[in-house]
């Protein structure tokens, strides 16, 4: 099994609750930690599945609410903090290299790519403009290192913001090596570590799985770019309804055998 600190292991876990997609729609959020803390049992662990950022109108409040709910989380009897993981999404992918977009070769272009898949309202969400941004761009290197060092004093005005987004995992799995959680899905043919951008892009070979993969009973998604809701195979589930571009939020409970033990929706 992988050791690296790129990924989460969630230890001893009899069941595991995780979050699909959330794209800053906080109100679902809320309606979804509700009845996660109301079914909550001793072992159960909980990981988040990507895409907290991105397309929803509470960007912000939509952090602000996964860090509450973290700490109600971790005030129960025997959790710990890696009893909670948190992966990166393509959302937070993007917002990584936005943050670092004065190395880009040519940065207005990767800015206007990133804003069609949802970075706007991210960087609306830190007081950023997509259009001042390439301006920045046009005016040099120096110009656009200045305005992504104003976006990262907003994102530190904001407590725990910062702290959390740049800790995010890649992927998580059980210390049994049962279950194993990504953002949109994984490539059969690589290794987990191997996987690089198939962790946020790579729907299809996720889709394609007859197999298990990587000796995990099952592999959980949270992202489905068509948004296909709950859809459990012998070997996959997939969760997102499309919560952000007009579906519900879902949070699924996987048992230690990989069975979808309970569902919730916000």
């Amino acid at each position: 099994m992988v050791r690296s600190a790129r990924f989460a292991t969630l230890r001893r876990a009899r069941r595991v609750w995780a979050v699909a997609a959330i794209h800053g729609e906080v109100a679902r959020l809320v309606a979804v930690h509700d009845q996660i803390a109301e079914r909550f049992r001793p072992g159960d662990r909980l990981v988040y599945l990507g895409n907290y950022l991105g397309h929803g109108p509470a960007i912000g409040e939509t952090v602000d609410e996964l860090l509450a709910f973290r700490r109600a989380i971790l005030a129960r009897p025997g959790m710990m903090a890696c009893d909670i993981a948190f992966l990166r999404g393509a959302q937070e992918e993007m917002w990584g290299k936005l943050l670092q977009i004065h190395l880009a070769f040519d940065p207005a272009e990767v800015m206007s790519w990133m804003a069609e898949r949802g970075v706007a309202a991210t960087l609306a969400a830190y007081g950023g403009d997509l259009r001042r941004g390439i301006a920045r761009a046009r005016a040099g290197a120096v110009e656009l290192a200045r305005w992504t060092g104003e976006l990262r004093q907003a994102i530190q005005a904001h407590p725990g913001h910062d702290v959390l987004l740049s800790a995010l995992k890649r992927a998580a799995f059980t210390d049994d090596g049962g279950l194993l959680f990504v953002h949109a899905g994984v490539e059969p043919s690589r290794p987990l570590e191997a996987q690089g951008d198939a962790l946020w892009w790579g729907g299809a070979g996720f889709e394609a799985m007859t197999e298990p993969y990587a000796g995990f009973r099952l592999v959980v998604r949270g992202f489905d770019p068509a948004a296909k809701g709950v859809r459990v195979t012998a070997v996959t589930a997939s969760l997102d309804a499309g919560c952000g571009r007009g579906g519900p939020l879902n949070a699924g409970c996987f048992d230690a055998a990989g069975r979808l033990d309970d569902l919730v929706e916000g």
